[in-house]
């Protein structure tokens, strides 16, 4: 059942070398949600400088998706130690630590793991002796901890919260805590889309900023959490993240952000396996084909945000500033977020005669033009971009079968062959996208739109990906 079965063997014989004393096994893990599935896991002490030597008791489970999604890590305490719930350790003895959060293959390793958990350990001791009666609560403490990590709690009572199937729950993750991120959680909660919103915090650290305002303020229905097993079962996962490195060229950050989604897509996909997976982060069509590629996700389910926003817009100057309110029903943002988008039409009636028809594209076009000047004056704050991730979950959720312009995998339209996506008006539901609406024919909106896959296309084949 391990998707790179070769590769996972190879790092546990890597483990058995160093760590002897380390023992393997196959066990049933139960996940947050109540969900269990079969997973390798092995167990050990590791050796830890704290003025004395202690060897401290682990146990980590090893995810069918390794080595692309990180292990989950736990203490294994025997009855007389007690859990010193720290920055990097919380009441149950799981693990946290910065190796997890940046996990990424092949740079990350179960070895250079444990020697960082080494490292943090030595600088605050997980584990501490109890007393005689201190132990005795310690042991049904670690009765329930078993439980959760051995596959042996309860489903059944969990099944339902507050009589309804939490399998049924409209449940979105949005993936980064920076502006963007707390920017969808709060249009999302506006607009009522979800019974329950998780921000995946990814970043190091204490939780700070719009983070820990939102926590104070209780947003209702929003977890926030750095645990990649807190975003199960969602219907939408929403991706915001940007890497925040020092890189010199436009490449070497495109490349930082591919570096950061080989740790994030792979566990996100995991824990959802049927989710629609929604992309905000930049550049839009790029990200958006590599979450395609980490995922194994079909086309239809990774989606781009794309010219969603810009469409909206446009269909409003139309409608609201230039009273045009029949030509903004068919009138589009295509192509590629940026300078480079173009406006479009999709099919509609045929007109009596070609004179007729000449006319009424220019007339169009003259309307378009002044549309998309007006439109050159209007940013992508992180809330607008919030309100057109919300208004896009919310047409998946709720299976409107509404038409949007986003970010979809292009090939075969346009005369386009390689495997770039590129904003297209798409009828979206609960699948992602159900249908690519047909566009007028026009060479040069095609001419343009080959262009912009072209230079996509040159930038992907830069990619390690």
């Amino acid at each position: 059942q391990y998707k790179f079965r070769d590769l996972t063997i190879e790092e546990l014989k890597n483990v058995s070398k160093t760590y002897p004393n380390f023992t393997f096994s196959m066990n049933t893990y139960t996940f947050k949600d109540g969900s269990q599935k079969d997973l390798l896991n092995f167990s050990g002490t590791v050796p830890v400088k704290y003025g004395n030597s202690y060897n401290i008791p682990i146990r980590l489970w090893i995810l069918d998706s390794h080595p692309f999604a990180p292990p989950i890590c736990f203490l294994k305490p025997t009855a007389n130690m007690g859990i010193s719930v720290g920055k990097h350790v919380d009441a149950r003895g799981r693990i946290y630590l910065p190796y997890l959060q940046n996990w990424s293959h092949p740079k990350s390793t179960l070895i250079g793991l444990i020697k960082e958990m080494i490292a943090k350990f030595e600088e605050e001791l997980p584990l501490y002796s109890l007393s005689s009666s201190d132990a005795a609560r310690q042991s049904e403490l670690l009765s329930y901890i078993a439980k959760i990590t051995e596959g042996e709690t309860d489903t059944k009572s969990r099944s339902k919260i507050g009589g309804k199937n939490e399998g049924c729950f409209n449940k979105i993750t949005v993936v980064g805590a920076g502006d963007l991120g707390i920017a969808c959680v709060l249009a999302v909660a506006a607009k009522d889309v979800a019974d329950k919103v998780v921000l995946l915090d990814l970043s190091e650290g204490a939780a700070k900023g719009g983070t820990m305002d939102l926590e104070i303020f209780a947003v209702p229905n929003v977890e926030i959490s750095k645990d990649f097993s807190a975003s199960a079962d969602s219907k939408v996962v929403v991706l915001t993240v940007n890497s925040l490195g020092n890189a010199q060229t436009y490449l070497d950050v495109i490349q930082s952000n591919v570096d950061l989604f080989r740790g994030i897509i792979p566990a996100v996909s995991h824990y959802s396996q049927n989710a629609v997976l929604l992309v905000a982060s930049h550049p839009v069509e790029v990200m958006t084909f590599v979450s395609w590629k980490l995922s194994s996700f079909p086309k239809s389910r990774v989606i781009g945000v794309g010219a969603n926003l810009d469409s909206e817009r446009f269909q409003y100057i139309l409608t609201n500033l230039l009273k045009a309110e029949v030509l903004a029903k068919d009138a589009w943002v295509i192509g590629e977020q940026g300078e480079d988008k173009v406006s479009s039409w999709t099919s509609c009636n045929v007109v009596a005669n070609q004179t007729e028809a000449m006319a009424a594209h220019n007339s169009r076009e003259k309307v378009a033009t002044r549309a998309m000047e007006v439109l050159k004056g209007k940013g992508q704050r992180s809330w607008s971009v919030g309100l057109s991730v919300a208004d896009l979950t919310d047409s998946i959720l709720k299976d409107k079968r509404k038409v949007h312009s986003v970010s979809t995998l292009a090939k075969g339209c346009c005369n386009i062959n390689s495997e770039v996506f590129l904003s297209l008006p798409c009828i979206l539901g609960t699948s992602g996208v159900i249908e690519t609406v047909r566009l007028e024919e026009d060479p040069l909106v095609q001419e343009k739109l080959q262009s912009s896959a072209g230079s996509i296309h040159d930038l992907q084949q830069q990619l390690r990906l």
